[in-house]
């Protein structure tokens, strides 16, 4: 599903309010509300999965590194090849890639 489809207030309420956010310390006062501490693993998990393609990691050497499993590490790579590049995206913008 794409999620722009969705075209929800209250999505858009949510992406307003990280948009908002002005330190990685405030980042950690409203995720710690918003996520428990299990997704916001997940989350960082497959950011640096898709850093680690994107590097040209091996799955053998992403698993390792990350604990993602080969599920994980399709998914994302899915996304990193037939996406909307928003891995790509942030990760260029944070000077990762």
């Amino acid at each position: 599903m794409q999620l722009k489809k969705l075209n929800d207030k209250t999505i858009d309420q949510l992406f307003e309010a990280i948009l908002s956010l002005k330190t990685i310390d405030e980042c950690y006062i409203f995720f710690e509300d918003l996520c428990t501490v299990n997704e916001i693993l997940s989350l960082s998990q497959r950011l640096e999965v898709a850093r680690m393609l994107g590097k040209g990691c091996t799955y053998n050497q992403i698993e390792q590194e990350t604990g993602a499993s080969t599920a994980t590490i399709s998914r994302v790579k899915r996304c990193l090849n037939y996406g909307t590049d928003g891995y790509r995206m942030a990760l260029e913008r944070i000077k990762k890639l």
